[in-house]
Formats: structure tokens, C-alpha cells, sequence
């Protein structure tokens, strides 16, 4: 109370003292920040493709003037151990082509490149129309399915002529097929790319060998392919001229007439690794009529629920371009802390010529899905199975059989509940007229 005031020039020099240092200090702390950021994992975080930090950049992560690093539909881990995989990538040389049409360029073809499609040594698309983001290989056929043999004949001699010696194998897929390519080269691994033979679905009917299905996808070892393009195509005898709906047929009886051996690709256990449907319709299948087609068609005896599928499954068909994303983060982005999980061995490598065994198969560790179950039971139909369009069934038409199974839960629930309430009824009327006898005695 009994200072002496503060003189009001005192108060203006403190003033311009505080706005000089804060001055020099912003100066100081803007000058550091040119070089490397203060917080380099928060400043990681906000670096979001597409983000208003989209372009802000630490030292040494990307080169001036190319935009962000991050892909939008991708992110990658550096720590991981891919030597593995790299080699496999050098040793088992895959090319994909992809068979699509100018309406699917963009619906589905383009999710393929960003998903699976990147993993392959050489990716290329079979269309009719051009497309430079893909890019497409036009050919000079007709789209629609009467044209689908005709397609793939095309595609097979133009890969032959231009990439024959670019790489071992030669995989055919379309453009709703999601395949874990590493998984592909690991199964391929043992044989000879001069072996005669071609790995994929394999149906029975109609070719004594069995044939492939196409959405599935198959593929050709380089003799494989060298026979098919050189010695079936111009050959009426061995390949079908002209086109038909059912491609996958076709090719399986063209490899059969070769001499292509068509290879089994179940795993050391029997479970299968390349499937014409969705995993949730091979993990969780409905329980369908066994005369519906797959079961007549399917070559080797398998089982339902989580004992169908090897845990280096390799394709699936009838993906959606949403769901080859979640595939995508499910196998090479999610990661259960703390687990991990041993390497397979390579199997030894066979000589030209040399198959591996058939697969011993194995019962499950559990008895929930083993192949003692019920579901396992192998039914066989002296009906000549109707031939499905392409060889395959459309997923519409799963889902038709799906709602014909639903109905006919719901019609026997409706039959027990109704038999439940007519017997409760008749034991009610039984007990009335029980005490109406027993009332009339006491009188």
C-alpha cells in the first residue's frame, strides 16, 4: 500500500523487452523447424494423403516437388522381415494377367492393380477398349461371355509372343479374383517351369482330369503355355476354333489333349487353396442340398467350415473391389501383438517331369470341423450335372439357394411350432373332458 508507483516508462521498456525476446525466440524455434520437426511421430500422424498436412515433410522422406510419400490406398512397414519373400519374388517369376472389359476398368480392374494385382512380377489387363491408367492390352475380340474362349486364346498368344521368357508361371484370373501372390509362388515353388502342367480349382465333370475353374484362376507353367499356344491353338484337334461361353472347360480339355497335367493344389493336409467362391461361403457355408452343383462338380472330397482352407489359401472369387481392400489390411497389415508365427520350410525342388504327392489327409485338431463330421460325407449323383454358365455359378444365384435354404428352416420351424400347439391343444381338450367325467361320477 505504501510503495512507490511504477513509472510509466518503466512499464513501456518492460513491454518492448518481452516483444523483442518473444520475437527472437519464434525466429529460433521456426528455424529448427525447417530442418527437422520437434515432434517427428505427431508430425507423422498428420501427414493423412489427401490432408491439409498432405505436403508437409521431415528430412530425408521425400524428394522435392513429388508429392506425399503415402499412397492413398496403401501404407507399408518398413521393419518387416520380407528377405523371404523378396527371393521367392526372384526365384518363382509370376505373370498375371487380368481378364476384364471397358465397363469394369474402373469398377473393379483398377482395385485389382491397387490390391494383389502390384505383387505380381508383371501385371497386365486383357480388354477390348484401351485404358492408359492401367494400363489395358486391347485385343481384337468381342466382349460378352460367347466371346470368353476366344478372349483367352487371344490373351495366351499375346503373353507368349511378348513375355514368354519374362517369366516361370502364368496366371490367369478376372477381375473380381483377390490371390496372395506370395502364397501362389510358395505352392509353385517345387516344380519345373518346363514341367507340362497347370494348378488351380479343380472341378471333374467333363474332362476325365478335371479342369480349373476360371474365377478361381489357373495357372500355366512355361510349357504349359508354350504347348497351348504353339501346338493347341492352330490345332482343331487338340484346341476348340472359334468361342464358346465355357473358357475354363475348354482350356482344361486343350491341356488334357497336351498332355498338361492337371496339378493338385491342396496343401500338405488336403485343405484347398484356391476357391471359386468367397471365404465366407467356404468358411461359413450354407448347409445346400448336396445335388446343388458345386458338390457334383468339386474333384476332391472337402470339408466345411475352417478345415476347407489352408492357411496359405491363395485365391478367391466373386470379390467385391471394397472387400479386396479388407482382405488386403486383413493379411498384410493386421497383426496380433505378440505372435508370431514359425516360417514353413521350401520344399525341395523336383526335377522336369516331377509332381509331388497327393496331400495325406488329416483330421482336424478339433472334432468341431474335422473329417469325421457329417459335412465331410462325399455324395455322388448318376444325373449328368446340368453344365453352368461359364462353368460357374453366378453369386445370384448363391444367394438364391441361400434364401431357398432359409425358407425351408423357416417352413419346418413353422411345421414344429404348429405340431407343438395342436398337441398342447389336444392335451387340453383331453384334461376338460376328463374333469367333465370326473364331475358327472361325483354326482
Amino acid at each position: 500500500l505504501f510503495a512507490a508507483p511504477r513509472s510509466k516508462n518503466r512499464s513501456i521498456f518492460t513491454l518492448i523487452v518481452g516483444v523483442v525476446v518473444g520475437y527472437c525466440l519464434a525466429q529460433l524455434f521456426s528455424s529448427i523447424a525447417q530442418n527437422q520437426s520437434l515432434y517427428p511421430y505427431l508430425s507423422q500422424r498428420l501427414r493423412i494423403a489427401g490432408g491439409p498436412y498432405a505436403n508437409t515433410v521431415t528430412r530425408g522422406e521425400q524428394v522435392p516437388g513429388e508429392g506425399p510419400v503415402q499412397h492413398p490406398f496403401q501404407h507399408e512397414h518398413p521393419d518387416d522381415n520380407t528377405t523371404v519373400a523378396e527371393q521367392l519374388k526372384k526365384d518363382v517369376r509370376i505373370l498375371c494377367w487380368v481378364m476384364t472389359n471397358p465397363t469394369n476398368h474402373k469398377k473393379k480392374a483398377r482395385h485389382v492393380k491397387r490390391t494383389w494385382g502390384k505383387r505380381c512380377n508383371i501385371l497386365l489387363f486383357m480388354s477390348s477398349g484401351e485404358d492408359s491408367e492401367l494400363p489395358t492390352v486391347k485385343l481384337n475380340v468381342g466382349e460378352g461371355r460367347e466371346n470368353l474362349w476366344a478372349k483367352v486364346k487371344e490373351a495366351f498368344k499375346y503373353v507368349y509372343k511378348h513375355h514368354y521368357n519374362d517369366a516361370d508361371w502364368f496366371y490367369k484370373a478376372d477381375d473380381d479374383t483377390y490371390a496372395v501372390v506370395e502364397n501362389l509362388r510358395y505352392m509353385l515353388y517345387p516344380y519345373s517351369p518346363q514341367t507340362p502342367v497347370h494348378f488351380g480349382f479343380k472341378f471333374k465333370p467333363f474332362v476325365k482330369q478335371g479342369y480349373m475353374s476360371g474365377g478361381a484362376g489357373y495357372v500355366l507353367s512355361r510349357e504349359a503355355l508354350r504347348r497351348f499356344v504353339v501346338d493347341g491353338i492352330p490345332n482343331k484337334k487338340m484346341c476348340l476354333p472359334g468361342t464358346v461361353v465355357n473358357e475354363d472347360i475348354e482350356i482344361g480339355r486343350c491341356m488334357q489333349n497336351l498332355n498338361v497335367t492337371a496339378g493338385d493344389s491342396r496343401d500338405e493336409r488336403g485343405r484347398g487353396r484356391m476357391f471359386p467362391f468367397v471365404p465366407e461361403q467356404h468358411i461359413i457355408p450354407a448347409k445346400w442340398d448336396k445335388n446343388f452343383w458345386y458338390w457334383n462338380y468339386v474333384y476332391y472330397k472337402t470339408d466345411d467350415g475352417l478345415d476347407c482352407c489352408s492357411d496359405l489359401a491363395i485365391s478367391f472369387h466373386y470379390v467385391a473391389p471394397n472387400l479386396m481392400y479388407v482382405l488386403d489390411y486383413l493379411i498384410y497389415h493386421l497383426k496380433p501383438y505378440g505372435l508370431m508365427r514359425s516360417l514353413e520350410a521350401l520344399p525341395a525342388k523336383l526335377e522336369v517331369g516331377q509332381l509331388l504327392p497327393p496331400p495325406v489327409e488329416r483330421p482336424a485338431a478339433s472334432n468341431e470341423d474335422s473329417v469325421d463330421d457329417y459335412d465331410r460325407i462325399y455324395t455322388t449323383t448318376t444325373e449328368k450335372p446340368k453344365e453352368p454358365n461359364a462353368g460357374e455359378m453366378d453369386s445370384k444365384e448363391l444367394e438364391k439357394e441361400e434364401a431357398k435354404y432359409e425358407d425351408e428352416l423357416l417352413k419346418e420351424e413353422e411345421k414344429e411350432v404348429d405340431s407343438k400347439e395342436s398337441y398342447a391343444k389336444e392335451t387340453s381338450d383331453d384334461s376338460e373332458y376328463s374333469n367333465k367325467d370326473k364331475d358327472k361320477q361325483n354326482k
